[in-house]
This record gives C-alpha cells, sequence and structure tokens, in this order.
C-alpha cells in the first residue's frame, strides 16, 4: 500500500526536496517553474506545488545522468510521451481542456468520443450501427468478458478491410463500430438503441438505468498514459490496426493491478458484506498485512474525482449505504478515500449487473482513449522502441559455450 503524499508542501520541505537554497526556491517560482499559493488563515507564508517540484528535479536529473532518468521515466509519474487528450491537474481531469466530470454530466458518449478523437464536442457522425453481432445472452458468455471481447475482436478484425485505413477520420469510425461491438459482448444483446449507454441498460436488463451507465463510461473514457494505454499506444506504433489496439488495451486491463482489481474489489465486497464493524476488520486487514483494494490514489491525495461523481450518482438503497460505511470506515483506518475501481464495483451493485460488469463498463469507456491515443500515435508516425539496460552476464570474448548449451 502506497503511503500517501501531500500535494502541497510548505517552504522547507520544498528546500529539503529541491536541495537548493530559500533564494533558489523564490527564484524557481517567479520563472514559472514552480506553482505557489498562500497557506490559509493571516499568515504571509506559502506552500509549493510537490508535482512541480518532482518534475522540475527528474528534469534536473535527466540534464545530469540521461540514463538514469531513462531507467526512472518507465517508472510511476515519469511524463515519456506527449499527449493533448488528457490533463490531470489540481486533482481534476481533463478531456482536451474539458473537465470529465462536467462532461460526465451533460454529455453524451458520442460526443466525448468526438472531442477526444477529433478535438470537437459534434458526435452526430457517430452513429448507432443497425444492428450487433449476435453473441451469447446476457452472463452466459463463453468464459471471461475479455478473452470473449478478444475473440470478437479479433474475427471482426480480420473481416473489417476498413479497420486497415488508419487516416484520422477513419480510425474514428473504426473505433465506434469497436465500442459497440464490446457492447454487444458485454450485454448479449444484438438490438441497439439509438446510445450504447441505453443499449447497454436495456441488455442488462436495467433500462432506467442508462444515465448512470452513460456517466461511468465518460469518467472511465481516459486517464492519461496508465499501463493499458501506453500497450495500446504501443502497439499503434507497429501500424496495427485499431482492433488489435484494443485487444492489447483489453489484456493490459485484465490485470490485477490495473481494471482486474475491481474483481477483488468485488471479493471483498461479498467478504464484508455481512460484517458489522467495518473498521476493525480493515484494521485487521492491516495487522495481517493483506491488501486493502479500492482506496487512495496516488494522484488524488483528496480523492478521485470520478469516484465522487459515481457515488454521489448511485441509487439510493442498501448498497449506496453500504458503499457509503465502507467508504467511511476505510477513511478512519486508512485516510483514504474511494478509487473509480471501487465506484465502479458500487455501481454494478446498486444496478444488480452481471457479475464482471464494473471491468466491462471500464473497458468499453477507456477503449474511446484507446482509440484517441491510437490516432495521437499514427499520426506520429514513429515506433516506440526503448533500450534495455542490459545487467546481466557479460559476452566471453568470443568463446564459445559449454557443450549442452543451445537457444
Amino acid at each position: 500500500m502506497k503511503v500517501k503524499t501531500a500535494a502541497w508542501v510548505e517552504a522547507m520541505e520544498a528546500i529539503e526536496l529541491l536541495g537548493v537554497s530559500r533564494a533558489t526556491l523564490y527564484a524557481y517560482v517567479s520563472r514559472g517553474h514552480i506553482r505557489s499559493a498562500p497557506l490559509a488563515g493571516r499568515t504571509r507564508r506559502r506552500r509549493y506545488s510537490r508535482d512541480d517540484i518532482e518534475r522540475f528535479v527528474a528534469r534536473v536529473r535527466e540534464r545530469r545522468n540521461p540514463e538514469k532518468a531513462a531507467e526512472q521515466a518507465l517508472h510511476w509519474g515519469m511524463p515519456i510521451l506527449e499527449s493533448a487528450i488528457t490533463l490531470i491537474s489540481d486533482e481534476r481531469i481533463y478531456f482536451r481542456g474539458h473537465d470529465a466530470s462536467v462532461l460526465a454530466a451533460t454529455s453524451s458518449v458520442a460526443n466525448v468520443a468526438a472531442l477526444i478523437w477529433t478535438g470537437t464536442t459534434e458526435g452526430r457522425a457517430l452513429v448507432a450501427p443497425a444492428y450487433l453481432p449476435r453473441t451469447a445472452p446476457r452472463g452466459k458468455q463463453p468464459g471471461p468478458f475479455v478473452a470473449a471481447a478478444q475473440a470478437a475482436l479479433a474475427m471482426a478484425g480480420a473481416h473489417d478491410a476498413l479497420g486497415y485505413d488508419l487516416r484520422p477520420h477513419a480510425v474514428a469510425q473504426t473505433g465506434w463500430r469497436i465500442a459497440w461491438q464490446l457492447a454487444g459482448v458485454a450485454s448479449g444483446f444484438h438490438q441497439p438503441r439509438e446510445t450504447i449507454d441505453a443499449t447497454l441498460a436495456q441488455g442488462w436488463g436495467v433500462p432506467r438505468a442508462a444515465e448512470l451507465i452513460r456517466a461511468a463510461l465518460i469518467l472511465c473514457a481516459d486517464h492519461e498514459l496508465n499501463v493499458s494505454t501506453f500497450a495500446a499506444r504501443c502497439v499503434a506504433s507497429a501500424g496495427s490496426s485499431p482492433y488489435n489496439v484494443v485487444i492489447a488495451g483489453l489484456a493490459a486491463l485484465e490485470g490485477t493491478k490495473h481494471g482486474g482489481t475491481t474483481a477483488r474489489i468485488e471479493a471483498s465486497w461479498n467478504a464484508l458484506r455481512g460484517t458489522r464493524d467495518l473498521r476493525g476488520a480493515f484494521a485487521e486487514h492491516l495487522r495481517r498485512d493483506e491488501p486493502i483494494n479500492g482506496f487512495g490514489h496516488p494522484l488524488y491525495p483528496q480523492g478521485d474525482p470520478r469516484a465522487k461523481v459515481l457515488l454521489a450518482m448511485l441509487p439510493s438503497g442498501k448498497t449506496a449505504t453500504f458503499a457509503r460505511e465502507l467508504a467511511d470506515a476505510a477513511h478512519a483506518v486508512l485516510g483514504e478515500a474511494p478509487t473509480v475501481d471501487f465506484a465502479l464495483v458500487a455501481v454494478a451493485r446498486a444496478l444488480g449487473l452481471p457479475t464482471g460488469a464494473a471491468l466491462m463498463l471500464f473497458a468499453i469507456g477507456r477503449t474511446i482513449g484507446w482509440i484517441g491515443h491510437a490516432m495521437e500515435q499514427y499520426e506520429k508516425d514513429a515506433i516506440i522502441r526503448p533500450r534495455a539496460k542490459y545487467v546481466g552476464e557479460q559476452p566471453a570474448d568470443g568463446r564459445p559455450l559449454p557443450a549442452g548449451h543451445y537457444f
């Protein structure tokens, strides 16, 4: 479990992090390298952005030791690629300058897809298909959702000649077909409604829940350069089709350290459902050094904004009450707030959706971001190919390997 760090620090801590004098700190602020803001109350003291400080230190490190900087760039939090899609700043998420929380309340999935893919909020060109490929009935897929989705996309991609057209407008249309195909796999529904969210709601037997499903899809649409998006961009950089891009994104999303953590949260939800002392249960988890999933996001010390929106939209009832109780207990014991993964599980439970629906919502929404990043990568027309720092056995000066060593 990661230790939560403050988004802002006072002068002495900023000086220590930077390894400079107070005067140099002030100079960095005046040059716009580091943001500062006044502390609350009657004081002339100021606070300084930890994110800006860490980025500045990383830039200095890169100039002094490029090899070490490149090694650390693939770890959490270091920018390694340029993108104009998503900004995460001051614990808020913006899609091309538009607050994702506002979009979740006011926009359609088609308009958000158009915004991410084309830079405009006009999604009328993205229309529902006439039909969806027939899949297994709801809850009766022949295997986990990701496996079924990957198989469906592999087959569809093999027969979609237009899927190999990598011009921006063509990729957008292909991406929209892919999103609808995933909706069909998730819901087992082959008679599309006007929107993806309405189709999912109808297929899952909760037609009045389209509004909440729509918000979940939009809030999951993109989250900058997470592991599944990086995998998607790598595949796109090789010139692969959007179908293969999404297949790769799904493979990474299913991992237990990414979207697959929803399965762990569901298991915890089941185990804690009849517990009267939730705080005690969480404390016992800590004593046994067991992970507590669904709480605390390194980018959002004050709480994941996506989770806040979705939890506020839950229909009133026992599930919403239990979700609040879990969140209160986790905050009391851990000092951490729910993540979007927890909120997606709460949405699925509140609506009575099939097992695994939290991951399905995550995947269908995130497909929009994967396609957007693929489009950026196609435009760059450059393969992503980092080098490995070799740390193994050194060559034996051309001498042959001992007998029996063949590989």
